[in-house]
């Protein structure tokens, strides 16, 4: 491709030039930290999300480190039009995730307020979340939770500013009886999750599962 030749694909950390549909080269992916959760026993995001609701089981890809690599990958992923990005991630969730006989029965990804999706143009969780659901055979749905309130991201407001939240989220239809497994991009605090699984709980007899794409260790 003319493109290609003019303005290759390169390594989101060293710059070397890679193939079109790689994030990073070689050497560089050998520097991402992933965590090897095991899905269904203790690890840290169930430590933290049984603090602030009941949690079934929880998964993260990669440790989310201020100076690393898993950090490039989602502010890359978030902030510099690389949606495809979640492919990748997706992919490489893939080869570690197995549910085994325990699949959830639906895949939904904390959403953002249209205002917020008019601006950055997409969603960088649904690509994400699309590629899992084709992969495992699990539906997923983007409508199921509203993001009530325009805001900045989690990632610009302090510790208190995040706390003082209220309401964020809600449901936008009836849901009962099933096994949700929410999907966000970096676990901090918990709190944007938290509020997503209350919702879900409280909307009738339904379980909550949360995989994550980095969590801050």
């Amino acid at each position: 491709m003319i493109l290609d030749l003019f303005f290759p694909n390169r390594c989101i950390h060293c710059n070397r030039i890679i193939d079109a549909d790689l994030l990073a080269c070689s050497l560089c992916f050998e520097q991402i930290h992933f965590t090897h959760f095991d899905y269904f026993t203790e690890n840290i995001i169930k430590e933290r999300c049984k603090l602030l609701f009941p949690v079934e089981n929880t998964y993260a890809l990669m440790k989310f480190e201020e100076n690393g690599l898993s950090r490039k990958l989602i502010h890359e992923l978030k902030y510099k039009s690389r949606e495809n990005a979640g492919k990748t991630l997706a992919g490489w969730t893939t080869e570690r995730l197995d549910f085994k006989e325990e699949k959830p029965d639906m895949l939904v990804s904390v959403p953002l307020h249209p205002k917020k999706m008019k601006e950055r143009g997409y969603n960088q969780l649904h690509l994400f979340t699309e590629t899992l659901s084709a992969f495992y055979n699990i539906p997923f749905d983007h409508e199921l939770v509203k993001r009530n309130h325009y805001s900045k991201a989690q990632a610009l407001k302090d510790k208190k500013h995040r706390l003082e939240t209220v309401n964020p989220f809600s449901i936008s239809k009836s849901i009962s009886g099933k096994h949700i497994l929410l999907i966000d991009d970096v676990f901090t605090t918990g709190n944007t999750v938290s509020s997503i699984a209350w919702e879900i709980l409280n909307a009738g007899d339904n379980r909550v599962s949360v995989l994550v794409m980095s969590v801050d260790a």
